[in-house]
């Protein structure tokens, strides 16, 4: 995730390799000051891990939209132990909350990802959105502004669509037909934020909130995996019993390539991602129909 709490890929390949702790932390990037470990707990001076900061067992980082923050938590703090997965639990600051001075932290959880797991990734997050299909909408959804929530409006018609994009979209808005399918909360990135142990059922991180199909978060994986993580076609004929499936690939990919290109700029495209997107586009077009 980025610092301010929003899925760090946009539909680009990442890195998923975790950082050697001790290593230079990207400039610009600055530890948690002493009073804010203080008010965690935390009793080892932080290590920058890539992407948040470790001590101890505790993993701080800058907390992102303070309603998703402090609801996220909130959430994650009681939510039942599984056979079927993990999760970070958030630590408590001292004097109350979630937050101190604009930080969260959670218990470190043993696993690193990968990405190549890609059914089990589909698994654990089918998993968890079950454990999570009881919860309200949050009124947060509607307050939040951001590249990757503008992508997933226009993905879903409630902003218009751009007219850039590298050229993307257009076969994808053509195939796009309305669903009636039931929305709850749902992990809208998840292939690099499972992590895998041995012995120990994967844990689900850095969960950015979007209220939308269980099936609409599966296909942002498997489009993820298709342009990025070096799957195949099967990977999708394999998650085709999913409600609405093609149209939900439909929808994946205009929200990736939607945010990518505000997140970049329509002149930012590279050669080489515009060609990881057509191989995609077609698959999701076939399950279209």
């Amino acid at each position: 995730m980025t610092p301010d709490g929003l899925p760090s890929s946009a539909g680009r390949p990442t890195d998923e390799r975790p950082a050697p702790e001790g290593m230079a932390a990207p400039e610009g990037e600055e530890p948690p000051p002493p009073d804010v470990l203080a008010a965690f707990g935390a009793v080892r001076e932080p290590v920058w891990m890539g992407g948040a900061w470790r001590a101890g067992d505790l993993a701080l980082k800058q907390a992102g939209f303070l309603p998703e923050t402090l609801w996220r938590a909130g959430v994650l703090a009681g939510l039942p132990e599984s056979p079927h997965f993990r999760v970070a639990r958030p630590v408590e600051a001292s004097g109350g909350g979630w937050v101190s001075q604009g930080w969260e932290a959670t218990r470190m959880v043993p696993g690193v990802p990968d990405v190549r797991r890609q059914d089990d990734v589909l698994r654990t997050g089918a998993a968890f959105h079950e454990a999570i299909a009881h919860l309200p909408r949050p009124g947060f959804l509607d307050r939040r502004e951001d590249p990757w929530t503008d992508g997933d409006r226009v993905a879903w018609e409630e902003l218009p669509v751009p007219g850039a994009a590298a050229g993307l979209l257009e076969p994808l808005v053509r195939a796009r037909r309305p669903v009636d399918l039931p929305c709850q909360a749902v992990h809208g990135d998840l292939p690099g934020n499972v992590l895998f142990a041995d012995g120990l059922p994967p844990a689900i991180i850095d969960w950015p909130v979007y209220w939308r199909p269980p099936s609409w978060a599966a296909a942002v994986a498997v489009a993820d995996a298709l342009c990025w993580y070096g799957a195949t076609p099967a990977l999708a004929d394999r998650w085709a019993h999913l409600p609405e499936w093609g149209q939900m690939l439909i929808r994946a990919l205009i929200y990736r390539i939607v945010t990518l290109d505000l997140v970049h700029g329509p002149e930012g495209w590279t050669r080489d991602e515009i060609a990881a997107h057509h191989p995609a586009i077609e698959v999701a077009l076939a399950h279209a129909g």
